[in-house]
């Protein structure tokens, strides 16, 4: 019998902080921090949207320092560090039009999720549905490499434009990396596309610059070679963007938050959500124990799934799926991640245990572009239960 070809192409894109959508992402964890600073028990589902010079925050907040926190204020500063400063971007900090419509939490979803309220002691999920967490070996931050290095490279051109290393670009952009897998290992990178907002300057001299900028961004992972095919600016021109060139909406963007579009997704968005809404919280606690599970070397790449409904606690199922490449049988897994006491999935104890209330080092706002995960800042990124796991597991030390 022949090999069977394990070769594959995968991609993976990114948009930057200056996207349409990652602007209204990012706006809307910044109100969340402040509430966070006012109220730490807040319960906050912060929605933006934008569009040509104008922003509109609506959505549902109980917090009881809320009519103290200026959010319009919030709105313009998050503007202006991304670099919407100029009348000519037909979006500015300082000349926006800005309303709020925001309003408090229903009753009827608070008496579920505040402990001792309802029909449950415990405090319940803030919403029902199911929430993925995913890490593999691949790269040395457990994440899949496509969406990793599509970050990276739209994070140090952003560097690159507030530095004036390059005065030409504006905020928004998008990248997209295809990566060749051989036997489930990234070997080589086999295309890069970059659509950059610029000022109006020749493109020869767009594609020169950032060919030279991405070899310089990710040459450190080897994968880098001179077959890599490059589409810079691919239409020919990119001068008009932002929220001028498309409207923004908060929780559009879930595959680039994510994983880029490996493994499994359960549909909810995460940013301007505090933690008692399990679609972020739950999620990243996912990632905490997936990330730990392969960094303890039981598997080479791992998912969990997690299900809750809206009051209840107690997660309504755990699904673990190593893909094949565990250590050991993987119902051991699962009745570690289920009975082992190393995690626990109930909403309050996952919360207190990653501190998502009171964020020490670190906010929320950070989170809203180039990625919730693969940041070692964060805290569901710490691979503390690995020597735990291995124990439980009979792995040794």
């Amino acid at each position: 019998m022949s090999k069977i070809n394990t070769a594959h192409v995968f991609t993976s894109e990114s948009v930057s902080e200056g996207h349409p959508d990652k602007i209204c992402d990012q706006v809307s964890d910044a109100i969340l921090d402040a509430c966070l600073a006012a109220d730490p028990q807040s319960r906050v589902a912060c929605e933006t949207a934008t569009t040509t010079n104008y922003m509109l925050n609506l959505g549902e907040i109980t917090c009881s320092g809320w009519e103290d926190i200026d959010r319009e204020s919030i709105a313009r500063d998050v503007v202006k560090d991304i670099g919407y400063d100029r009348k000519e971007l037909k979006f500015c900090c300082d000349d926006f039009k800005y309303e709020c419509l925001v309003h408090e939490q229903s009753p009827d979803i608070s008496q579920g999720v505040t402990e001792g309220e309802g029909l449950h002691t415990e405090q319940g999920a803030g919403d029902q549905g199911m929430m993925f967490g995913y890490a593999s070996n691949a790269t040395e931050n457990f994440m899949p490499a496509p969406i990793d290095f599509s970050h990276r490279l739209l994070e140090g051109l952003s560097r690159m434009r507030k530095d004036g290393e390059i005065d030409y670009l504006r905020p928004d952009s998008k990248s997209q990396v295809s990566i060749l897998y051989e036997d489930g290992k990234p070997v080589r990178v086999t295309t890069i596309v970059i659509s950059h907002q610029t000022d109006d300057v020749p493109l020869e001299r767009i594609r020169k610059d950032l060919i030279e900028a991405t070899k310089n961004i990710l040459g450190h992972t080897g994968l880098l070679d001179d077959k890599v095919v490059y589409h810079i600016n691919p239409t020919g021109k990119f001068v008009i963007g932002g929220p001028h060139g498309d409207a923004g909406l908060t929780g559009r963007k879930i595959i680039v938050d994510t994983y880029g579009g490996v493994g499994c997704h359960g549909g909810g968005a995460f940013s301007g959500k505090d933690p008692s809404k399990v679609d972020r919280s739950a999620a990243y606690y996912a990632r905490y124990a997936a990330k730990n599970i392969v960094a303890a070397g039981v598997a080479d790449k791992c998912e969990l799934q997690l299900a809750y409904a809206i009051g209840v606690a107690e997660p309504l199922s755990i699904n673990v799926d190593a893909f094949g490449t565990s250590q050991v049988d993987e119902q051991k897994i699962v009745e570690m991640v289920e009975n082992s006491g190393i995690f626990d999935f109930r909403p309050s104890r996952l919360i207190r245990e990653l501190n998502l209330r009171e964020p020490d080092g670190w906010s929320y706002l950070q989170t809203a572009a180039y990625g919730h995960f693969g940041r070692s800042i964060f805290p569901w990124e710490k691979t503390d239960k690995v020597d735990a796991i291995r124990d439980e597991l009979g792995l040794g030390g």
